[in-house]
């Protein structure tokens, strides 16, 4: 009996001992694991935030020139006839889309829907335009045509676009 009492008296503050070590490497390693977890978000916050601002940027850029007004103005000079400003005016939304495609890995699944819907109404718009005249017609009589629809769609495809991306922009990285 004594010596059950003499290995209690040894192996009990031993193991206080022990389980107060335990305690104190836990809280240590949480401490680090918080502090990685902080670092990874700064990270992230320096490399990858700018990143997506950017893409952001570069959609609301796309949309712009992909607006009618915009893309009329910078390209019906270069046809003669209601098929080829069709033809110009498709390639280069296209173009201009393709380039800025892999955009939407930086974007939400929503903003990339409504900028998709928005190409698709311009060139939905362009598309119906040209059937309605005569390929050989000036380019002015399509530019008119694209003008009067688009001013009948509302709310505007490219306006409600930009209109998302601008406050998905606000929530999601202008917090302070």
């Amino acid at each position: 009996m004594e010596l059950l009492t003499e290995l209690v008296k040894i192996v009990l503050p031993g193991a206080l001992v022990l389980y107060a070590m335990y305690l104190t490497v836990r809280a240590f390693l949480n401490k680090e694991l918080i502090q990685k977890q902080t670092d990874l978000k700064a990270d992230y916050a320096r490399t990858l935030l700018p990143i997506r601002l950017q893409a952001y940027e570069r959609m609301v850029l796309f949309l712009e020139r992909s607006s009618p007004n915009n893309l009329l103005l910078r390209l019906s000079g270069n046809a003669q006839s209601v098929l080829e400003l069709q033809q110009v005016l498709l390639t280069d939304l296209r173009e201009e889309f393709n380039h800025n495609l892999a955009q939407q890995v930086y974007l939400s699944n929503e903003a990339w829907a409504h900028i998709r819907h928005a190409m698709n109404e311009v060139v939905a718009t362009i598309n119906t335009a040209a059937q309605e005249l005569p390929a050989e017609a000036a380019p002015i009589e399509l530019s008119r045509q694209i003008f009067e629809r688009w001013v009948l769609l509302s709310p505007n495809p490219t306006d409600e676009a930009l209109r998302f991306l601008k406050e998905e922009v606000r929530t999601n990285f202008m917090e302070i």
